[in-house]
């Protein structure tokens, strides 16, 4: 019991960020994003974004063991 007051505020805020339109200020937001030309902050290497960590290094792949299946 007691919940009923929370989730009449829960619900009321629900309803406000649904139907409410607030204003955006766009200069502002591309002020804030930049102009798009300014280089990757990884220095461009878009592999090291999805690199496995677990995958087995190149120099590591003759130690492990061979599963082969014939």
């Amino acid at each position: 019991m007691g919940r009923g007051r929370a989730k009449a505020k829960q619900t009321k805020v629900a309803r406000e960020l649904k139907y409410s339109s607030p204003t955006m200020d766009l200069d502002a937001l591309q002020r804030e994003i930049g102009s798009g030309t300014a280089a990757p902050r990884n220095g461009g290497g878009d592999e090291d974004d999805y690199a496995d960590p677990y995958a087995p290094e190149a120099d590591d792949e003759d130690e492990a063991p061979s599963r082969r299946y014939r």
